[in-house]
């Protein structure tokens, strides 16, 4: 990869780094510099990293997709293992501006989870990825699925209050594989997109599932979805939950729209 990225330009000046710290250091001191452009080539959790570095700044992130599962380039319609193409987009210089918001100050752009897929990130090791890429959630998934899930309650900005065994908070539509399963969310309209499951099961899992892959997730009676600008979740015991596919510590955790946007070079019109 590292070859491929040298081979694009000359005027690419490459940094390697081996920690979510570094990348995001390097990201800030790059903004504060006043660097026009920052380019990254990760996965979800090294974007994110990134992004903490550079929100509210003039500087544009350019993003190589070379993650596990890119979620964040696919919502931008970047090209999939075509660093060139990628590239190509960057150098057109079209830009668009994202909301950015932020559990208990964790900056995110993408996806958010609370209780469930927070709990098979932890289960999946660096070497479980490397070995098997995206199926590593899979078979995290098959360890987490069926044990009892403790209880979270859910709180909107309207005031209202719902329980649940987990939820899923979208900022972009697409989760998981690339499915769509916050089908009216967009990154630009300051608003969260909230799944909360009721239950946590092996046959509950595997109709929710099944309810995202159809598109019919909202008509199953035991899922709610709704949007907010604020969510609150809270639980007896705590909770893990995660931003973008890192973890970020755990309930009590509230989501928040941070007043800095990203910039964001993407596909034109």
């Amino acid at each position: 990869m590292l070859d491929t990225l040298r081979g694009l330009s000359d005027r690419l000046r490459i940094v390697e780094s081996d920690s979510f710290e570094k990348a995001r250091a390097l990201a800030k001191a790059e903004s504060e510099r006043g660097t026009p452009r920052v380019l990254v080539a990760g996965g979800d959790g090294t974007i994110n990293a990134v992004i903490g570095g550079l929100a509210g700044s003039a500087t544009v992130l350019g993003v190589f997709p070379t993650g596990t599962m890119n979620l964040f380039a696919r919502e931008l319609e970047l090209p999939m293992n075509d660093l060139r193409r990628c590239w190509e987009i960057i150098e057109a210089g079209n830009v668009r501006e994202v909301d950015l918001f932020a559990a208990n100050g964790q900056a995110f752009a993408q996806i958010a989870g609370v209780g469930y897929d927070a709990r098979i990130i932890e289960a999946t090791t660096w070497e479980r990825k490397k070995r098997f890429g995206p199926l590593s959630y899979a078979i995290s998934a098959l360890t987490i699925t069926g044990r009892k899930a403790p209880r979270i309650r859910v709180e909107t900005a309207g005031g209202e209050s719902m329980e649940g065994a987990f939820a899923l908070i979208g900022n972009g539509a697409l989760y998981g594989p690339a499915f769509r399963l916050f089908r009216q969310a967009s990154n630009q309209d300051g608003m969260l997109d909230v799944v909360l499951f009721e239950k946590q099961g092996f046959f509950d899992i595997l109709r929710y599932v099944s309810g995202m892959t159809m598109g019919k997730l909202e008509k199953l009676r035991d899922v709610r979805c709704f949007q907010t600008a604020f969510l609150k979740v809270e639980s007896e015991e705590a909770v893990p939950v995660e931003v973008d596919g890192e973890l970020a510590g755990t309930t009590p955790v509230e989501f928040r729209k941070l007043e800095a946007t990203l910039k964001v070079f993407a596909p034109g019109p």
